[in-house]
């Protein structure tokens, strides 16, 4: 069993867009063995964004509401995925990685801002789980 969690600041939108991205991968690749989760470095229970859940129903994604989580203790037997290389600094352990490490560039954050803006995200996020399954495919080869 593998387990991921994609963490960003306050857990109301490119986590848990992320999160449900790569849910929904999961289950259409059958891929059955890998658990998802999301987190927010400073997420205080705030409920996700109207524009991420928006985002999502137009993906034809699970849009349905959730409170944010606050990321607790560093379990070691997860793979902690951040959106940008200053919360994988924050976090301080070694089995993390940043979407700039799988893109090339950060995930900005979308918060507050339009419709175009958080499509834009999760086109990005939507590369970036996509280039994470291919690694973890590539790990289970090894």
């Amino acid at each position: 069993m593998i387990k991921i969690c994609f963490v960003c600041t306050g857990n109301t939108c490119r986590s848990v867009m992320a999160e449900r991205i790569m849910k929904k991968k999961l289950k259409e690749s059958a891929i059955k063995d890998i658990k998802v989760s999301s987190r927010g470095i400073y997420a205080s229970g705030e409920n996700i964004s109207d524009n991420a859940k928006q985002t999502l129903k137009n993906m034809k994604i699970s849009s349905a509401n959730r409170k944010s989580v606050k990321l607790g203790k560093i379990d070691n037997n997860t793979l902690y995925v951040t959106m940008t290389e200053k919360q994988k600094s924050m976090l301080n352990c070694h089995n993390s990685l940043s979407f700039k490490s799988l893109l090339g560039y950060e995930i900005v954050d979308p918060y507050g801002q339009d419709m175009d803006v958080y499509t834009k995200v999760a086109k990005e996020l939507e590369s970036g789980v996509d280039a994470l399954l291919k690694k973890i495919k590539e790990w289970r080869k090894l």
